[in-house]
């Protein structure tokens, strides 16, 4: 086998119609069928358009409400903190540890909530805490702070 020999297998390659270019090479039309916005050149279907169809989100009644001022907090239960406080022989659970170890994202606000038990001293960190959950780490001996 030498390298000015090797040439691609058997129907692995073709070459493309070139259309467009006069009668010989797919007649007047270019494949694109008579008239209408899809033989023109530029055309761009709307995102959602079904061919004048009415559009399944026009069809779909809208309901609710979004309040845009609501903060979304990301629950972190005491359970969680007692695996991590094992884990990471931290004595000081704050965000970052928490962001380190994989448990919040990035941009996620982190509030402490007081399912299972917390038997390790441990300061936590976090932007808001349920009162069970605060109650839970005071009576294990730890402190609570809230970090805006």
């Amino acid at each position: 086998m030498k390298l000015h020999t090797l040439k691609p297998a058997t129907g692995s390659t073709k070459t493309n119609k070139r259309l467009g270019r006069g009668q010989g090479s797919g007649g007047s039309t270019a494949g694109r069928g008579h008239k209408g916005a899809q033989s023109r050149s530029g055309y761009h279907k709307k995102i959602g358009f079904e061919g004048g169809q009415m559009p399944l989100q026009r069809r779909v009644p809208k309901f609710g409400f979004k309040n845009n001022e609501k903060i979304y907090f990301k629950p972190i239960n005491l359970d969680i903190l007692e695996e991590l406080a094992k884990k990471t022989n931290a004595s000081a659970l704050n965000i970052q540890l928490m962001r380190d170890n994989g448990i919040v994202g990035k941009k996620d606000l982190v509030k402490v909530l007081g399912r299972g038990e917390l038997k390790v001293k441990v300061s936590v960190e976090a932007h808001a805490f349920s009162a069970t959950a605060t109650k839970a780490i005071e009576t294990a001996g730890g402190s609570v702070t809230i970090v805006k």
